[in-house]
């Protein structure tokens, strides 16, 4: 994990932080929701990481007028051979950029919600399964949401983590601008400096062996107290719900893997339980009025939730 993060960082610099989540989606198994401004260096993340495993890289820039079969495939007749032949979507790749994913038409979002809960897609009848390890990575904008449409709660759901992409510090623009600056290629999303370290086969055998580190029951627990909390605390609406705290123990194994170890801590679960958890919470109008944040309140709310101390 330590030299893919330092493969990454050769094409992208810094934001430490936005990385560590993004590998943590992709050993558990689950999906990323990226909620950043344009300009950040999302789709160049995506492509660097998937340059370290060998794996394939396909992004879809999401339109109001995309339809679902521009993503799933469909099927083409072919009039020389006489027969249908399928022409597969972008789908079938190993990390998928889902680009504004918002601005899309709930019939084409919910063509990704298949693919992503059931790592297959249905065409014509025919369940066709995608690659393994397979990550969809989508992504939205904060600022204009004139022509969107908003994820309904159901399909946030159904992303493992959500990560807040915010501008880079002074120093880490500095540093990126003498990086692209000094290849010389503009603005090209240059992943070429980064090694394949792993293939797919060895990402898929690094899930299974994350999905097997020990979980003690009392850590376990700690996770349910807090999502728990969620429900009941003063400012949430609604909070998360049992596919919430499925996903925190999903997201702390891997963030224990990534540390080097074979067992669950406390820390972990506090570490990234924001990340899962800010994107599956409904505020009260009043907190919204008062431009108070779910990461406010989680922070809060991981304060008074007591934690393990064997």
């Amino acid at each position: 994990m330590a030299r893919l993060r330092r493969e990454i960082g050769k094409a992208f610099v810094g934001q430490g932080a936005v990385v560590d989540q993004l590998l943590v989606a992709l050993l558990a198994g689950g999906h990323a929701l990226f909620e950043g401004v344009p300009g950040v260096g999302k789709t160049l993340l995506v492509r660097a990481l998937a340059k370290t495993f060998s794996g394939r890289f396909s992004r879809v820039q999401f339109t109001p007028d995309l339809m679902p079969s521009d993503i799933t495939g469909h099927l083409i007749y072919d009039m020389k051979q006489e027969r249908f032949r399928l022409h597969r979507g972008p789908v079938f790749t190993h990390l998928l950029l889902a680009d504004e994913v918002n601005r899309a038409p709930a019939k084409t979002q919910s063509a990704l919600l298949e693919v992503m809960q059931e790592r297959q897609v249905s065409i014509e009848g025919r369940a066709l399964p995608v690659p393994s390890p397979f990550m969809a990575v989508a992504t939205q904008n904060p600022i204009e949401q004139e022509g969107t449409y908003p994820l309904p709660e159901a399909q946030l759901d159904r992303f493992l983590l959500k990560v807040l992409v915010d501008y880079p510090p002074e120093d880490e623009e500095a540093a990126l601008v003498r990086l692209i600056a000094g290849r010389g290629s503009g603005e090209t999303l240059d992943v070429s400096v980064v090694e394949e370290i792993l293939d797919p086969e060895r990402m898929t055998g690094l899930q299974r062996i994350c999905a097997m580190l020990r979980l003690d029951p009392v850590v376990a627990g700690y996770a349910v107290r807090i999502v728990r909390a969620t429900r009941r605390w003063a400012g949430i609406r609604y909070g998360a719900g049992p596919r919430g705290a499925l996903a925190l123990v999903r997201a702390r194994r891997a963030t224990a893997l990534m540390a080097g170890r074979t067992f669950v801590l406390p820390d972990d679960v506090k570490q990234i339980a924001v990340a899962v958890l800010r994107h599956r919470l409904v505020l009260e109008p009043e907190l919204e009025l008062e431009l108070r944040s779910a990461d406010e309140v989680l922070y809060e709310l991981l304060e008074h939730v007591e934690a393990p101390r064997n």
